[in-house]
């Protein structure tokens, strides 16, 4: 297996650029990339789809109306830092926080292109694969938030991760500038948030393989 040609030239994010609301956060997060460090080793994904929660007012945010658990509790905490949650009892899913302290907005990473460490991620995807993987298997590496998390190992260890530090972080490419269009949709399985499903929040890279559903 081959990793993509022409590694990007990585700059990490700072904590500015997270002070925004997850709306246009989410818009800004794409074409950036997430890079997990481990010792020697290296995973690189770009970000192609994400969706936005935009707290309070959100009834699809686990912050809605204001609520307060341990879980939700790094969403109300500084900007820049990784809130990760278990769905189904099994899946992991890896938010981005948004805004500022107390506002509880989050970004949701639903798919990444792999650019780095594809052995890596396939083994933690797939186990001990010796052949090459087909099309479809390289396509469901990391095209949903369940599959990049068990991609990249991201687990609840990483919950409250700070995302401009060494371990787990976002990048931008400083050698290239974001080219692409963008489509902006609704969210994917939040069928119990009322007319909050209805909202345009989900955005990805027209036309990338690696986007877990398109419209």
């Amino acid at each position: 297996m081959i990793d993509s040609v022409g590694k990007p030239d990585l700059i990490k994010l700072e904590r500015s650029f997270y002070s925004k609301n997850a709306v246009r956060l989410s818009i800004d997060l794409l074409g950036k990339y997430l890079v997990h460090s481990m010792g020697d080793k290296e995973l690189i994904g770009k970000i192609v789809e994400v969706e936005a929660y935009m707290g309070i007012s959100d009834k699809a945010a686990h912050s809605y109306n204001g609520r307060r658990t341990e879980r939700t509790e790094v969403m109300y905490g500084e900007e820049g830092h990784a809130y990760v949650y278990v769905i189904y009892g099994m899946y992991h899913c890896l938010n981005v926080v948004a805004a500022r302290k107390g506002i509880a907005q989050a970004v949701l990473i639903r798919a990444l292109e792999p650019i780095k460490g594809m052995d890596i991620m396939a083994f933690n995807r797939y186990g001990d694969t010796k052949k090459e993987l087909t099309k479809k298997q390289m396509i469901n590496l990391t095209n949903g938030p369940g599959k990049l998390c068990k991609a990249f190992n991201i687990t609840k260890e990483y919950n409250g991760e700070d995302l401009t530090g060494s371990r787990l972080f976002l990048c931008r490419d400083k050698n290239q500038e974001d080219k692409f269009d963008i489509v902006e949709t609704t969210r994917v399985g939040i069928d119990y948030a009322e007319e909050a499903k209805y909202f345009p929040w989900r955005f990805y890279i027209k036309d990338n393989p690696y986007v877990s559903v398109r419209v």
